[in-house]
């Protein structure tokens, strides 16, 4: 199983806090470092402040080293594909090609309204995101000395040069995540590199991987698709550093398991992310929340990750 660390900076955190995060994510060995793509919080105040993600990544693409670096997701909502395809591109090489992105519809209708970003239904969201994944890996895999074109419900494309291209080859990997049993599902199987479900339970996910599984049948995909788990992860060596934890977050524990989190000393922690990987989820995407308590990633790198 492949472990990265993922963060919701959207709740309060600077570009200091994230980057004290993103090196000790390196530094304990962890795949990756992922954060959300918000720019308003969900509850309280939220100091100091959202940072935008991409800017984000695009300054720890040259103050790291070795870990991965993506969104767990962008929306499509926020940017256009061609300026967001040459920005992903652009972060990839600044980073020596360890950029992944994870794109969704938008769903926090708030933060539209905050900063006056329309937010269309979400039949129209889903359509959005298909033309943007259209448009974004075409821009990426056209060759050198060709040109790329798309005409589109929501978006036209002429003849595009599709500069710059990306690091990696022939892409960067992609991400399409979420709960749906349809069309996110079909979008993964067409687009995408990997799907991630984000927050359910062990059970719940079988269920949903079954309908990927079956999407990727339909549309006679030959790649292997990753599936992945987003949850989030409250961990203690005892119970006394369980709750400890559990407070500064002001998280209920059962409430956490109920929505997708490991809870629990680590072997606990363990046992639930062996119980995703039972039915085919071999990359997790561990969320925690209080981004000041750095012990919090020593734990799981030296007593969760070397059991799986």
């Amino acid at each position: 199983m492949r472990l990265c660390i993922m963060t919701e900076p959207q709740l309060g955190a600077s570009y200091d806090d994230l980057l004290r995060i993103a090196r000790r994510t390196e530094e304990c060995g962890f795949e990756g470092f992922f954060r959300s793509d918000h720019y308003l919080t969900f509850e309280g105040s939220g100091l100091p402040g959202s940072t935008d993600a991409w800017l984000t990544l695009a300054a720890l693409a040259v103050q790291t080293s070795r870990i991965r670096l993506g969104t767990l997701v962008s929306s499509a909502t926020f940017r256009l594909p061609g300026p967001l395809a040459i920005s992903v591109a652009q972060v990839d090489a600044m980073s020596g090609g360890r950029v992944e992105l994870g794109l969704g519809t938008g769903w926090f209708e708030a933060e539209h309204r905050a900063y006056g970003i329309p937010f269309p239904p979400l039949r129209e969201r889903f359509d959005r995101l298909a033309e943007q994944l259209e448009v974004i890996t075409g821009l990426w895999s056209t060759p050198l000395g060709e040109t790329f074109s798309h005409h589109g419900r929501h978006y036209d494309v002429e003849n595009s040069p599709g500069l710059p291209k990306p690091v990696q080859s022939p892409y960067p990997p992609v991400i399409v995540g979420g709960t749906g049993l349809t069309r996110t599902p079909a979008l993964a199987a067409r687009f995408a590199d990997e799907f991630n479900l984000p927050f359910v339970s062990a059970a719940d996910a079988a269920v949903r991987y079954a309908a990927v599984r079956r999407a990727c049948e339909v549309g006679n995909r030959q790649a292997p698709l990753v599936l992945s788990a987003a949850v989030t992860v409250v961990c203690g060596r005892s119970d006394a550093e369980l709750r400890r934890r559990i407070d500064a977050i002001g998280a209920d524990p059962e409430a956490l398991r109920a929505g997708g989190g490991v809870v629990g000393t680590p072997g606990e922690v363990v046992e639930q992310l062996r119980e995703y990987a039972a039915h085919g989820a071999s990359r997790f995407f561990l969320q925690v929340l209080d981004l000041a308590d750095l012990d919090h990633l020593d734990l799981i790198a030296s007593e969760v990750a070397p059991q799986l």
